[in-house]
């Protein structure tokens, strides 16, 4: 069974539906996956002596409250993103956290933020599915202090990303028709072309751009690799359409696909990925 004549839904209907939802039911298994850039923008915000931080696409709320809970009380920290079920979750770990973050519910392209107000604009991999990055870029820039930092990190190619795409690869016979992402598109490897992120960001007016090559160990339990694989990613989007034979087929395949990245009882992989830094004026 292939599911020639299925397609993906827009970036805001993904994070608005079942892929904002995996991500919340996932959501410890991810935040101990990406943990590695969690402390790198924690250490980023320590160095810079910024106070007031802007975090873009928030997911579920890890960075921005790592964030604000390293600042303590000195720090006021603002995570904003599409996805009504990811804010939903971040705001009830606010209240169990008693951390004073704010999270916003809306497309971070076009919400007012007050202006002139964040001296620093963070994110973990939230800034590479707008459907104009120069538009978003310019909107985060007008609510950026003259002498605002920003720090974000982005995939790089799928090539350089084997766990990112070993699911994908391996259920590819039964995604016949599926629709392929396209170069410097919306999407998880929007932001793979270099000279395509700094052109966005010297339209958006930030200055002294610097695109770095970061390469980061990340892990996950061997055992959640099953529920990884099959809930995740495009492979989660169309998974529970398949009829069961398929399924078992396709679980099976994509499996030993990622028998390689397991040491022992943990999956482990390099996260190749651009470390993106510029300043506001």
């Amino acid at each position: 069974m292939s599911l020639e004549n299925t397609e993906i839904p827009d970036m805001k209907s993904i994070w608005n539906g079942k892929g904002g939802q995996v991500w919340v039911e996932n959501q410890k298994l991810l935040d101990g996956m990406f943990k590695p850039f969690e402390d790198c923008l924690v250490k980023a915000v320590l160095d810079s002596g910024k106070v007031n931080i802007l975090d873009i696409g928030c997911g579920a709320g890890a960075t921005s409250l790592a964030t604000s809970w390293v600042l303590g009380e000195t720090g006021k920290v603002t995570g904003v993103d599409v996805s009504k079920a990811l804010i939903q979750a971040a705001k009830e770990r606010t209240t169990i956290g008693e951390s004073s973050t704010q999270f916003i519910c809306s497309d971070a392209q076009s919400y007012r933020f007050e202006e002139a107000v964040y001296d620093m604009v963070i994110s973990r991999f939230g800034v590479m599915f707008f459907d104009d990055p120069v538009a978003a870029f310019k909107n985060f820039h007008s609510a950026a202090t003259t002498d605002a930092q920003l720090h974000v990190y982005a995939w790089r190619s799928p090539t350089e990303n084997p766990f990112m795409t070993a699911a994908q690869k391996a259920a590819a016979p039964y995604m016949q028709g599926l629709p392929k992402p396209e170069p410097n598109a919306p999407g998880q490897f929007g932001f793979a072309n270099a000279d395509y992120v700094r052109e966005i960001l010297t339209k958006a007016g930030w200055k002294g751009v610097e695109i770095e090559p970061i390469d980061l160990e990340c892990s996950l339990a061997a055992r959640e690799l099953e529920k990884y694989n099959t809930n995740l990613g495009v492979l989660g989007m169309i998974y529970d359409q398949l009829d069961n034979e398929t399924r078992e087929e396709v679980r099976s395949k994509v499996q030993s696909a990622f028998q390689s990245f397991v040491k022992g009882d943990r999956a482990e992989f390099v996260a190749a990925c651009w470390k993106i830094t510029a300043c506001a004026n």
